[in-house]
């Protein structure tokens, strides 16, 4: 099985964006993939505002990211963190994959065998704007 590293954005509309990474990693568990989404675990332990444990959370990801098998760019917006994660997955000879918000979407919603079926329920979710920007 493999360990893929899901990557996608976290910061702007909070919400939405962990609902998709949620999605996402439900869609590479139906994969037959085991998923990592550190921007699902990191923020409830560690404040995104506060710039020292923000680079801590990066640094954290990071290293977890050396142990995945590939590294999946979910959607189409690239924040500063995903940035620093695809480059570093570059760097290591990490195998990068491309999905879309709408392949993840149709492709999850089109199986119907799940652990709890009212994880298949999806709020509509707005499109991030491109010119958003994380700071450090």
């Amino acid at each position: 099985m493999k360990l893929v590293y899901i990557c996608s954005p976290y910061a702007g509309d909070i919400e939405a964006n962990i609902r998709f990474a949620r999605t996402a990693c439900l869609y590479a568990a139906e994969q037959g993939c085991a998923p990592v989404a550190v921007h699902l675990l990191y923020p409830q332990l560690l404040n995104d505002n506060i710039p020292a444990q923000r680079e801590n959370g990066i640094q954290m990801g990071l290293r977890v990211l050396a142990s995945c098998d590939e590294l999946w760019i979910c959607g189409e917006r690239i924040s500063h963190g995903m940035s620093c994660e695809i480059a570093e997955a570059r760097r290591l000879g990490i195998p990068i994959r491309n999905l879309s918000t709408e392949q993840i979407h149709r492709e999850s919603l089109m199986k119907k065998s799940c652990l709890n079926p009212k994880e298949r329920e999806f709020m509509p979710e707005e499109t991030p704007s491109r010119g958003m920007k994380l700071r450090l």
